[in-house]
């Protein structure tokens, strides 16, 4: 039985794997980790291994929980080879995302777009080569940076807009905010077609139930691909040392 942990920006992923079945998945406050996890390691005892990627400020120091420890770095076996220009800058988080989509995915061209704090484009094309792709504000850091960078506009949380045409201050936010968003990734999409015909594109992260009915592209939507990235990555590594 393996615990997968994914530390992000603002919060901890967590599922619970017995092989390739989800048995439990949540997540929890970053300062919580050590409750949290030994209340996970109470409910199931069959836990053996816990694999971490983290792109947070928790190392490995912080996953002395007595139990073998995986924390997943860029020296690590994937799937795929590195075409990063900048390979040792690469997230750990967009590694184990582009490595879950080869092993998910065989023989195709992905694109995996993760939709958290940041939105990041991932592309791993069919000769399974990961060839880079980009980062841009998520949602939540466009609602802040209008309030932090304005003088009088709020900080509002995240609403689908009620239309294209805000008709007040807070709908035009909602509007600038979330149909930016999905045009942005639209336009994304629109343009890695005209270079790749034929590929599966991947929607993952905190808003990617909320976005993914309003794009216009047909995708594989599945809010913790990270996590189940991580566990078929693990049983990669396992297999292939």
């Amino acid at each position: 039985m393996l615990l997968a942990i994914d530390v992000g920006n603002t919060r901890i992923k967590y599922a619970v794997f017995e092989r390739n079945t989800v048995l439990e998945a949540a997540f929890f406050d970053k300062d919580a980790l050590v409750p949290a996890v030994e209340k996970i390691l109470k409910a199931h005892d069959g836990i053996t291994d816990i694999v971490v990627a983290s792109v947070g400020s928790l190392g490995r120091d912080a996953f002395g929980f007595g139990k073998k420890l995986h924390f997943v770095t860029h020296e690590d076996r994937f799937p795929f080879v590195n075409k990063y220009a900048t390979p040792a800058t690469l997230g750990i988080d967009r590694m184990v995302l582009a490595a879950g989509a080869v092993l998910r995915f065989p023989g195709q061209n992905r694109l995996v777009i993760d939709a958290g704090t940041a939105i990041t484009y991932d592309f791993v094309n069919d000769r399974n080569e990961y060839l880079g792709g980009a980062i841009a504000p998520g949602i939540r850091l466009r609602y802040t940076a209008l309030n932090n960078y304005t003088a009088k506009l709020p900080l509002l949380e995240r609403t689908a807009p009620q239309d294209l045409i805000g008709n007040s201050t807070a709908e035009s936010i909602h509007s600038g905010v979330v149909n930016g968003v999905v045009c942005e990734m639209d336009g994304f999409i629109d343009r890695y077609r005209e270079r790749h015909p034929n590929f599966i594109i991947i929607l993952t992260g905190g808003d990617a139930d909320f976005l993914a009915s309003r794009l216009k592209n047909t995708i594989f939507a599945h809010s913790n691909f990270l996590l189940e990235s991580l566990n078929q990555t693990f049983q990669y590594q396992i297999t292939n040392g």
